[in-house]
């Protein structure tokens, strides 16, 4: 359940190894100017590509109704429905340190789903009717820049915690190492692997791999396994972007009393968002995003907090849904309104 948080982070250490290492070839740049702009080369590159890495970023998403199928034990329960489910994120994203071969920061976040459930009456009341779940989280990120075998490198460490408004829940750990293996003007590509420190986790590593590639007619190739696959292109004399495609994104909250016990249980679900987002900047520093598309959740699930996403005690399965999502962010690094 767990797995799109790590994800994120990890790429965000990817953009930051592409960033820090484009030049006109791919060797790896030695002269003394490239390490004294490094700081703000990576946090430039990192800002654009991922809102969670920006100083301060503001979201909120409204679906249309749905429906859900939930099964429990291997039974299938009668289908039920969403009449309203909302969400509101807030991250903010500090660099504590910065030196030419490491960075550390931390990224602080919050995350509000408001839902109203129509429930049968089948026993099933662990999903609340309209009520508001609480979701926080903060991690302490280190990140080191290095070479192997004349590629550029990046190795990080992240320590994790998350919880809800009544209780510090979990601590994670996770390891990364980010080889790039081609930086110009026009492609950058990169491959890694995710170590996670988390006995919830579904598996222990995962495999992670960044393309982008500039065409000669304006348009941008942007994939981020396992993240997002996107088509963008700048519009608006730069100072506005549209992309088309598919990402990655997730909901989760810590669920108590299910059972008039003093267990607890964690809900989550992995999203595929699918459709268009619009990018505008705002002054200098300020970016508007829009996105609305189809959502779809393979499989949402409730487990008890010491066991693993992948031995739910309840499974939940919703209909495809039409979303809608507007944030702002405060980006100093922003590349809209800015000439080539």
């Amino acid at each position: 359940m767990n797995r799109i948080k790590r994800t994120v982070a990890t790429l965000s250490i990817l953009a930051l190894a592409i960033n820090s290492f484009s030049q006109t070839t791919d060797s790896i740049p030695k002269g003394k100017q490239d390490s004294l702009n490094f700081p703000k080369r990576v946090a430039t590159f990192a800002a654009d590509k991922f809102a969670i890495t920006r100083p301060l970023n503001i979201e909120f998403t409204q679906t249309a109704p749905f429906n859900f199928k939930s099964e429990k034990d291997g039974s299938l329960l009668p289908v039920n429905s969403i009449n309203r489910f909302q969400q509101v994120k807030v991250s903010a994203n500090i660099s504590l340190i910065k030196r030419k071969s490491w960075i550390l920061g931390t990224t602080l976040g919050y995350r509000l789903t408001s839902a109203e459930a129509e429930i049968g009456n089948t026993g099933t009341s662990y999903i609340t009717t309209s009520n508001d779940l609480h979701y926080l989280f903060s991690s302490l990120n280190l990140t080191y820049f290095s070479s192997l075998f004349g590629k550029r490198m990046v190795y990080s460490s992240s320590v994790m915690l998350d919880g809800s408004d009544k209780h510090l829940e979990r601590v994670r750990g996770m390891l990364t190492a980010t080889m790039v293996l081609k930086a110009n003007p026009r492609t950058k590509m990169t491959v890694g692997i995710l170590a996670s420190i988390d006995p919830s986790a579904p598996t222990p590593f995962v495999p992670t791999f960044s393309y982008e590639h500039k065409f000669n007619n304006g348009m941008i190739a942007d994939i981020v396994l396992p993240r997002s696959l996107y088509l963008r292109k700048f519009v608006f004399n730069r100072n506005g972007r549209i992309s088309f495609g598919s990402e990655l994104d997730r909901t989760a909250f810590y669920l108590y009393n299910l059972d008039g016990t003093d267990q607890k249980y964690e809900y989550g679900q992995l999203d595929v968002n699918s459709g268009l987002t619009y990018e505008h900047a705002i002054g200098r520093h300020f970016m508007l995003t829009a996105k609305s598309g189809m959502k779809y959740t393979p499989s949402g699930r409730v487990f008890k907090k010491e066991d693993s996403f992948a031995d739910p005690v309840y499974k939940i399965t919703p209909d495809p849904v039409f979303y809608f999502n507007i944030g702002i962010s405060f980006n100093p690094f922003s590349i809209l309104g800015k000439k080539k």
